[in-house]
């Protein structure tokens, strides 16, 4: 027989920073979670027990405290949305637990969406960042914290490669300030749909930069809840929401970002053109926890669409019993999609239903080809509101056939 296992402690190591001279400690979440005991050594060696005060796994953040009979030296959270591509910044840390090891790079790029939610922006860095690293500070050269090193890329499993990702200061405060008053985090809400924009819907929508010719910063409101914050505030599709709080929005997921590091219950301001227009909009953030997270064919009496190669239909009621629609959804029904068309590059579907060109609703297809026609005649691409499988979103077609990658990212 073989001897039972028996119980063995394993022991992580990590990296953090003290932001308090009463010893409160930032690092990941992921260097303590799961521990039942955490230790905090010191740069002069004293070694002090730690209490985990809070921590949330979907930024990566944890708050640790220690008590020491002393006031503790501390550095200061600086604001990350200054730092800048080109950036010298040093990150600070335990690599393969050698504890008190500073390297320095610059900061490669901001606003990376690793897809592992919808919490973080990481600044990518090229400062070598080893195991052990992990929730060690980013400081820029006038000795202000501007990120937590929480990644690296390593293809091979190996070290660093000179790749590697903190996260925003911005998003540390956030989260730090309410495990320091609650122990847990609540994030905002707004109720919308967001889409990236691309360079068809950039001209559609003139957004379009006059020298580069490249679509601007912001997000195309595909649909917006009924009853959340944003249509209290006034907030309707096809709106473009371009800043919240002053800050700019780059694009859906970092609309995300910006709104759920809000306190819930607070009032916050919105930036957004209407018809080519500025307008501002001040709405009360709302909880996502209380919301929840958001963020066959018919051929008669069909209607060519102009250049754009799609064949519409009225909206009947056996078309809404084979699509499951019911009686407030107006538009009109996307029957055919010809082949190699401008539709089919775009994405359009047959199924699909066209509740608007632009914010003018289409209750029927001699609508949708007149202001179809109206763009055209404008020398824009026609951009649709289209609802597919109970979603509102915005197509826009460019009569040449042109194909939108879809992925105007920043980040």
């Amino acid at each position: 027989m073989m001897p039972a296992p028996s119980n063995r402690t394993v022991e992580a190591r990590g990296s953090g920073f003290i932001i308090s001279d009463d010893g409160y400690i930032v690092t990941n979440n992921h260097v303590i979670n799961g521990a039942t005991k955490v230790t905090v050594k010191l740069d002069d060696g004293t070694v002090l027990p730690a209490k985990i005060v809070g921590h949330d796994a979907k930024t990566d953040i944890a708050l640790l405290r220690v008590k020491s009979p002393t006031k503790l030296p501390y550095v200061e959270l600086g604001n990350s949305d200054e730092v800048q591509p080109g950036q010298w910044v040093v990150a600070v840390g335990n690599p393969y637990g050698l504890g008190g090891t500073v390297t320095s790079g610059i900061i490669s790029a901001l606003g990376r969406d690793l897809h592992s939610g919808a919490y973080n922006d990481f600044i990518q860095v090229d400062a070598p960042i080893n195991r052990g690293n992990s929730g060690g500070p980013l400081i820029t050269l006038d000795g202000k914290v501007v990120g937590v090193n929480s990644m690296i890329m390593s293809p091979n499993g190996g070290g660093s490669i000179g790749i590697g990702f903190a996260i925003p200061s911005s998003t540390v405060q956030s989260v730090v300030d309410q495990l320091r008053r609650n122990g847990h985090v609540v994030r905002g809400y707004l109720g919308v749909e967001g889409q990236d924009i691309t360079q068809t819907m950039a001209r559609a929508l003139n957004l379009t930069d006059a020298t580069s010719g490249s679509p601007s910063h912001g997000v195309l409101i595909a649909s917006v809840a009924q009853g959340g914050p944003a249509e209290k505030a006034g907030v309707k599709s096809g709106d473009v929401i371009t800043a919240v709080n002053g800050h700019l929005v780059r694009n859906a997921h970092d609309l995300s970002v910006k709104v759920v590091s809000i306190a819930p219950g607070s009032k916050a301001q919105l930036n957004l053109l209407r018809d080519s227009k500025p307008l501002t909009l001040t709405f009360e953030v709302g909880n996502l926890t209380t919301h929840g997270q958001d963020n066959g064919r018919n051929t008669p009496n069909t209607a060519p669409s102009g250049r754009l190669g799609i064949s519409l239909a009225l909206l009947t009621p056996r078309t809404r019993q084979e699509l499951g629609l019911d009686e407030n959804v107006k538009g009109t029904v996307v029957a055919d999609v010809a082949q190699g068309s401008p539709a089919e590059h775009a994405g359009i579907r047959p199924g699909d239903i066209i509740v608007a060109v632009g914010n003018q609703p289409t209750a029927n297809p001699h609508a949708v080809v007149s202001l179809v026609q109206s763009a055209l005649a404008h020398q824009q691409p026609p951009l649709l509101r289209i609802l597919r499988d109970g979603q509102q979103l915005f197509v826009a077609v460019s009569p040449d056939g042109s194909i939108d990658d879809g992925d105007d990212e920043d980040n």
